[in-house]
């Protein structure tokens, strides 16, 4: 996603139920938000759309400008404001951090959005899993490998490292390996921390070690049964 949502489709995902995320609109409504990663659209009938992660914190967004802005004067409400941008984030929504980004934030805001996109995540498993399991991960962490990792770690109260490489903290990257992501961090004991952590929120993992640096790091999967 390269640029905020219009106004029809803030108003479309304002709407969306607040617990599901279950959307109404048009077709072509739907099919953008769907395009910009905001929606999907339910693999069983009735293929009811609802919101993915980046969609609850596009909507918890609106809620929180709207709940902080002044009255209004008169019965004219003003439409929302495009989200507040994070230093991290070119997109203007939230992302995991995978370690690595600059001016790591820690505080009381950060700790909320992380919640509600950890929240809105195991909601998207529910929709789509079968049989609504919500203990391994679902179609879109699987198509989302790096950022889905770096959730699960984030969510549980892990700290990623930040721009400098001498930086403690944990690093989740990309591999050759289908299905795979590689989690580096500053000792054993964290390497062990960020295993649990992901065993708990439905990843295969095991610890492996880097033939030139004897490095050791942590290669994920994603869980099918």
């Amino acid at each position: 996603m390269t640029r905020p949502p219009t106004a029809a489709q803030r108003r479309v995902i304002d709407a969306a139920d607040p617990v599901t995320g279950r959307l109404r609109g048009t077709e072509s409504q739907l099919a953008a938000l769907v395009k910009r990663e905001l929606a999907f659209r339910h693999p069983r009938p009735p293929h009811d759309h609802f919101l993915t992660p980046a969609g609850h914190r596009v909507r918890e967004e609106t809620a929180t400008e709207a709940a902080s802005a002044p009255e209004a004067a008169g019965p004219t409400r003003e439409p929302a404001r495009e989200p507040a941008r994070e230093s991290s984030e070119s997109s203007g929504v939230f992302a995991a951090r995978v370690g690595g980004e600059e001016g790591i934030d820690t505080g009381p805001s950060r700790i909320r959005e992380v919640h509600s996109a950890w929240q809105g995540l195991l909601e998207l498993r529910r929709m789509t899993n079968p049989h609504g399991v919500v203990d391994r991960p679902c179609a879109w962490e699987r198509t989302h490998l790096v950022q889905a990792a770096a959730l699960a770690l984030e969510a549980a109260g892990h700290r990623p490292a930040g721009a400098d490489t001498d930086a403690e903290g944990y690093r989740v990257r990309a591999t050759p390996q289908p299905e795979a992501v590689a989690v580096r961090g500053p000792d054993a004991g964290a390497l062990r921390e960020c295993a649990a952590t992901l065993e708990q929120a439905g990843w295969q993992v095991g610890e492996h070690t880097e033939p030139r640096t004897g490095a050791r790091y942590l290669l994920a999967s994603p869980r099918r049964t």
